[in-house]
Formats: structure tokens, sequence, C-alpha cells
């Protein structure tokens, strides 16, 4: 009982709860600032908080993550440039939201949904931490690699019109994540004796380049048209708003802790997952998904921070990071003389009850933070296009730059923003080029990992997918979603909805 109370801490102590608070608003920030990730604010925390008692240095990193998370939504609503790669399913209907001059509403719904993604995933850590780890598992390599084949499936809901053009869009992301060298033979791959390609190019360049440029280079179609004015009536949704989501919001939350909870996903799978869920589910939407549906904001928000509680369930009790923000929080335990796993939850289990009370005070402060200053960040929409463009350019430019200090990195961005201004141009989605980059390498290690432990014999790897019912639930799964992404089932269930 008494390493309950711990989870109290962080309200008791007035220094522990104010790093908090610094570290959540901190957090916002840079998440909404493109290429500025939680994992670098984190990472660089470290060497500050070399000398610092392990509390005040857990709750300033655990108020970063929290607070980087949600942040990532804003300039996805508000610019179309996604702050971190699990916001680019938030852009697909918050932008379009902006535009109608509905920021300020798309923005509240985005907050409160992400502080009851976020609750949810601390109550199953609290609540259900090795029932959900004993789970994740279970997962072998092909289970991974069926799980990536199941996300790339998702073009279909991240191309709004044409299957052929999503399937060729996120069949480029793939090939873009592949470039460099083969982590397991270290041969060059797509490189075509470029010195410059060996190291791969950065997803956060292709995705900043895409999203951002691309947009800059769109607006200036318009730069004579005025700035769309936008309304803000009422910021916080109404009750009636957040009763008719909660049945979404608790599926998907759902599916943020369990994606988050496995090692190497983390909340850009869970948010895309989430909202091709939401699609699937959503009957009647009030706008339609990607020109403003609300739906397309409560799944990815609930679902990618609610894989900030599922990440840290691993962590906890297994010692194994569930992504990349808690691979360096277990590092920086072990520097303050910690080990994370099994033991730490038998020996020192007032360490988990505080950090499970320092991310509810972060999610509280994640809320108080995300409903203050709406009216001011809406002011940089309603900007005349001559100051907006030259500032996503900006923006666009230090975020390509601060992910790796290299000006190679910033080339890239400004090449894959006039590629995705074409592909804007012609119809293509640009979702599943970044679904693609991402899921690239879950797709191609695992695959060679699975092989590898089949001796290389694609008889007995078809072989375990059938006997393993994990393998075989993901793979029917993948059969599933595949064939509803056709055009002859999508005629037949026209046809039958027509009939009934």
């Amino acid at each position: 009982m008494s390493s309950v109370l711990d989870m109290f801490m962080v309200l008791t102590q007035p220094e522990l709860l104010l790093l908090v608070g610094v570290g959540t608003f901190a957090g916002v920030y840079i998440g909404a600032i493109p290429g500025l990730s939680v994992t670098m604010a984190v990472s660089i925390l470290i060497s500050f908080t070399f000398s610092w008692d392990v509390y005040p240095a857990i709750s300033l990193m655990i108020g970063i993550y929290m607070g980087g998370v949600y942040g990532g939504s804003r300039t996805a609503i508000l610019l179309n440039i996604p702050g971190a790669p699990s916001a680019i399913a938030t852009a697909l209907d918050g932008y379009p939201l902006a535009l109608r001059g509905e920021a300020g509403t798309a923005i509240g719904v985005t907050t409160v949904m992400s502080f009851f993604g976020g609750f949810i995933g601390i109550g199953v850590l609290a609540l259900a931490a090795p029932l959900v780890s004993d789970f994740a598992l279970k997962f072998q390599p092909r289970d991974y690699m069926l799980l990536a084949i199941l996300g790339i499936l998702l073009v279909g809901s991240l191309s709004q019109g044409s299957l052929v053009k999503g399937i060729f869009a996120g069949a480029l992301g793939i090939a873009i994540g592949a470039v460099g060298r083969d982590p397991l033979t270290f041969t060059e791959r797509f490189t075509f004796d470029f010195q410059l390609l060996n190291g791969g190019i950065s997803f956060i360049a292709v995705m900043i380049g895409m999203f951002g440029v691309s947009e800059a280079l769109l607006q200036l179609h318009h730069i004579d048209k005025d700035a769309v004015r936008q309304k803000i009536t009422r910021i916080v949704p109404s009750l009636a708003t957040v009763k008719k989501h909660l049945p979404l919001s608790l599926q998907t939350s759902s599916i943020g802790v369990i994606i988050g909870a496995l090692p190497g996903t983390g909340g850009d799978i869970a948010a895309l997952m989430a909202y091709d869920h939401a699609k699937r589910v959503t009957k009647n939407p009030e706008r339609p998904f990607g020109e403003g549906a609300m739906e397309g904001l409560v799944a990815p928000e609930t679902a990618n921070n609610a894989a900030v509680g599922g990440a840290f369930i691993p962590m906890m009790t297994l010692g194994i990071p569930g992504d990349a923000v808690t691979a360096i929080m277990i590092g920086a335990l072990f520097i303050h003389g910690l080990n994370p796993g099994p033991m730490l939850m038998i020996e020192q289990p007032h360490m988990f009850w505080f950090i499970v009370g320092a991310l509810i005070t972060a999610n509280f402060f994640m809320l108080l933070f995300g409903l203050t200053g709406i009216k001011l960040f809406t002011k940089i929409v309603e900007m005349p296009r001559s100051v907006l463009i030259p500032l996503i350019m900006l923006l666009s430019i230090v975020g390509a730059f601060a992910v790796n200090n290299a000006i190679t990195d910033v080339y890239w961005m400004l090449a894959f923003g006039v590629f995705g201004y074409f592909m804007r141009h012609y119809g293509y989605p640009l979702g599943p080029v970044i679904l693609g980059v991402i899921l690239s390498r879950l797709l191609d290690d695992n695959w060679r990992r699975a092989i590898i432990s089949e001796r290389e014999e694609l008889g007995r790897f078809f072989w375990g997918i059938l006997t393993s019912p994990l393998s075989l639930t993901l793979f029917i799964a993948v059969i599933l979603v595949f064939v509803s992404q056709t055009p002859v089932w999508r005629w037949g269930k026209s046809k039958l909805f027509k009939e009934n």
C-alpha cells in the first residue's frame, strides 16, 4: 500500500510538480516544431540531469515525453506540417478544418481526446502491465512483419481517391526507406555508388518536405487571396461531442496501448492504424474523412497518446523499451543505479508507482497547456500568405537541419518538397509515402529475422504462421484488409447496401 502512495509523490513535492509542468510545457512546443523530436529533447536532457537525483530527472523527461506526443498535432492542424510522424493522420482532417475556419474547434477536440487516450494508456500501465507485457512477448519476428504489412495496407485509408495511386505512393515510401546500407549484411542498396546515400535518407526530412514545403508551394497559387478567419467560439468540446465519440476513443485507445507495448513500433503506427479503424467503423460521419471528419481527429490522437502508457509497459516489467524515448529513459535509470525490468517491480515498486503518478500529472498539465493559447496559435493561419509562406519554409528548414545538424537533410527536404508538390498537383496522396518510409525498416528487418530463424525455408516459415494462433490471426487480418481494399469488394458492398 505504501508503494501505491508513491504515486502521489509528485503532488506532495513542489519541485517535482514544477519539473513535470515545465517539461510538459516545453514538450508541447518542442513537439509542435517539425524536426525537433521528443527523442532528441529527452536524449539531450540526460547530459543535463546526470548529476540530479533520479526523481527530478525522470519527472522532467516524462513531462517532455507526454507534452511532445501531443504537441505534434498543433502544426499538423494549422499548417499541414505534422510536428511528429504520429500526427500525420491528424493532419488529414485537422488541416481541412483549419481551412474552414474551425482550427480552434479542431485543437480543442485533439487536446481533450489526447488527454483521454493518455489516461487510458496510463490506466492500463497501472492495472494490467504484466498481462500486456506477456502478450507483447508472444510477438515473434514474423508477427512484426505481418503487422508491418497490415500497416502498409492502410494506403486505402490514406489515399483519398485512387487506390492505385495510394499503392504507388506506399511502394515509393518503402523504396525510399530501403536506401542505404543493409542492416544485416551492410551491403549498399539503392545507393547507385553515391557515398551520400550510404547512411540512408532521413524520414523526418522526407516528411517535412512532403508536407511543409509542398504546402508552401501550393499556397503560392493563392497568395493574393485573403486568409481564412478562424471562428473561436467554443474551444472545449461539449459533453455531447465527447459522449458521441467515446466508443471510438475507447477502441482506438486500446489499439494505441497494444501497439505502444510492442517494442519498436510506437505511436506512429498506432495513430495510422487507429485512423484506418475509424474509417471502417464510422458509418455516417458528419463530413467525409479527409475533409474535416471529427472521427479523423479523435482516432489518431487518442491512439498516439495511449501508446505512451503502452511504451512504459515493457520498459517497467521486462526492461525492454517500447520506443526510442523509453530506450533513453532506461539509460537514464541505469545511470542513476536502477535496473528496469522484473526485479525493479519486486525490489523497488515505489519507482513504478512514482512513474505512474508523474505520467498522470503530466497528462493533466497537457490538458491545461493544450487548452490555453489557442486563440494566439490560430492567428498563424490568419497571417497574410506573404508572411505565412516564408514562415512555413523557415520552420521546414530549421526542422530538417535539427535532425542531424546536416545541411544534406535540408537539400533532401527541399527536393522532396518539390516532388511532393507535383504529387499533390496530380492527385497522389502523401500519407502513404511517409507510412512506407516508417514501416520499411520494420518490414525488412523482421522479414530477414523470420526467414533466418526458419533456416531460410519458405515452407517452414508459412507452417509457422499457420500453427501459431497469433500469427494466423494477423495473417487472416492481412488477407481481409487486402480484400476489403479491392475495387470488386467495394463494388459488391455498394450494391449490397443499395439493395437493402
